[in-house]
């Protein structure tokens, strides 16, 4: 049997997986799954979500099937650019689509990308949001400074240290996530 046999689903501020995000999320979905977890990349690309409010949004058929993608989740590992000292439009309204009864007790893993130095602008932020929903961001987190050298021509991450904080973080959400689960 697997050690954490939960569900994790990845969610970036960017569209695609293969953006700095992306590819950060994936990274830590790889992990979450060789330790056991079942993984999901919510890719706004192929799946975008309307702009909340926006005429119709309420029955989007991608609205539904993410909401109950975040409502069948244990977990959840999110990433989002840093644009003018926050997160990205994309993270936000796609935190704007779950409310407590998708994620209330559910444990989060927090990422952040910056074309600059790191800070912890992106990831104070979300922590605020998420204390709103209810959820659990577990007090590991990663900002990623200077993000355009961050990753070689594989998109693999360079700096042995980001590797081991990412797994750190991503193994504090598992075991959270089983903590809060018994």
């Amino acid at each position: 049997m697997a050690k954490y046999p939960y569900k994790v689903l990845g969610l970036s501020g960017e569209f695609r997986p293969t953006s700095k995000c992306g590819m950060l999320v994936n990274h830590a979905l790889d992990i979450a799954k060789k330790h056991g977890a079942e993984v999901y990349f919510w890719d706004l690309d192929v799946k975008p979500l309307p702009l909340v409010g926006e005429e119709g949004c309420w029955e989007n058929s991608n609205v539904k099937e993410f909401q109950k993608l975040a409502t069948d989740c244990d977990a959840f590992l999110v990433s989002s650019p840093e644009y003018h000292g926050t997160m990205s439009g994309a993270m936000k309204n796609t935190f704007d689509w779950l409310y407590n009864k998708h994620v209330k007790g559910k444990v989060f893993g927090l990422m952040s990308t910056l074309g600059g130095v790191q800070n912890a602008n992106t990831l104070n932020h979300m922590r605020i949001m998420l204390r709103w929903l209810h959820a659990w961001p577990v007090p590991e987190q990663l900002a990623i400074g200077k993000v355009k050298t961050a990753f070689d021509d594989d998109g693999n991450l360079i700096d042995d240290e980001i590797v081991e904080r990412l797994e750190k973080l991503v193994l504090s959400v598992l075991e959270n996530t089983s903590k809060l689960s018994d």
